[in-house]
């Protein structure tokens, strides 16, 4: 009896899972193949992904571009903001238009749970985003940042990286 309910809620799960993909490939301007969806994702922003993408809980916000590489994943909670008001503009303490910003993340990106994200930056190569960080300027390729603002912590072992990256043993 309780195989026949696992059975039953590992099927229920397997096609919420896939309405949550095929909704992701709907809204993005570009989707490699492998894209694994397994959270809540909502995404409003033009968005370029690459392969074997892995979101388990991901907002991306505004309409700025968003363009994430292959082999990327999220931790629960996290967003993207790609567009902020206008506090330049006509009125205070901004007007009714919005300034799009563009963010880019490299190959082999991991972001913990909540990170945060915010426009006109570039995440390398490789880095990995500590739980609970803010990103509000460039991380460099392969490193480890954290906190708020999220700063390097250190750098991972490009040797190790290198030969995984060689070696095509992605997860």
């Amino acid at each position: 009896m309780m195989n026949i309910i696992y059975r039953i809620k590992k099927s229920l799960s397997d096609i919420i899972r896939r309405r949550r993909e095929n909704a992701i490939r709907r809204t993005t301007k570009a989707c490699g193949k492998g894209l694994f969806i397994g959270g809540k994702c909502a995404f409003h922003a033009d968005v370029y992904l690459g392969d074997n993408c892995n979101f388990n809980g991901m907002q991306i916000l505004g309409r700025g571009t968003v363009k994430i590489g292959s082999n990327f994943h999220s931790g629960l909670e996290c967003m993207i903001i790609s567009e902020n008001h206008n506090y330049e503009g006509t009125k205070l303490p901004y007007d009714e238009t919005f300034v799009k910003k563009e963010i880019t993340i490299g190959d082999n990106v991991w972001f913990g749970n909540r990170v945060l994200v915010v426009g006109n930056v570039a995440i390398g190569e490789g880095a990995i985003i500590a739980a609970g960080s803010v990103v509000v300027k460039d991380v460099p390729a392969l490193a480890i940042v954290g906190g708020n603002p999220a700063k390097v912590i250190k750098y991972r072992d490009s040797e190790h990286y290198n030969r995984l990256k060689s070696e095509k043993a992605f997860h």
